[in-house]
C-alpha cells in the first residue's frame, strides 16, 4: 500500500462518484466540476492511481470554511486515513487565513470528528426541498 495525500489533484466527477458510491450506499453521482470550482481546495488520498479518500473544503471567501463530503473507501477505513485527510484540510484552511472551520455530521460520526479536534455546537438547518414542501401543506 502506497497511500499519498494530494491537494487539489485534477480529478473528474466520475472518479469522485465511484469512490462515494463505494463508501455511501445508495448515493447518486453529481457534477463535481461545479462544486470544486467554488472550493478553497480539496484533499485526495490515492493508492497508486486509485482514489481512496476525499474531502472538500468549501469557503465563504473570508473567515469561514466548511468540510464537506469526507469519504474513505471501505477497504481503507479504520486505518487513520480519514483523520489524515481532515488534518491536511485543516492545514490547507489555516494556510489560507481561515479562522473558523465548520463541519456537519450525523450523530454516529461525532467520535470521529471529536478525535479530529472539532467540538459540537448548536446550528440550524433548513432542508430546502423537503422542509419547504411540508410547510406548503400546513
Amino acid at each position: 500500500m502506497s497511500v499519498h495525500l494530494k491537494r487539489n489533484l485534477p480529478i473528474g466527477s466520475d472518479v469522485i462518484n465511484e469512490l462515494r458510491r463505494a463508501a455511501w450506499k445508495g448515493l447518486q453521482g453529481g457534477d463535481w466540476n461545479a462544486v470544486l470550482a467554488h472550493s478553497l481546495g480539496w484533499i485526495c488520498a490515492t493508492d497508486g492511481d486509485r482514489l481512496i479518500g476525499f474531502v472538500n473544503v468549501a469557503w465563504d471567501g473570508g473567515a469561514h470554511a466548511f468540510l464537506l463530503d469526507t469519504t474513505v473507501h471501505p477497504d481503507y477505513q479504520r486505518q487513520g486515513l480519514g483523520r489524515a485527510l481532515v488534518q491536511e484540510a485543516v492545514q490547507h484552511a489555516l494556510e489560507h487565513g481561515v479562522e473558523w472551520l465548520h463541519v456537519d455530521y450525523e450523530d454516529q460520526l461525532e467520535p470521529f470528528y471529536r478525535s479530529c479536534g472539532f467540538r459540537p455546537t448548536a446550528a440550524g438547518l433548513l432542508h430546502l426541498t423537503e422542509d419547504q414542501a411540508g410547510q406548503e401543506d400546513a
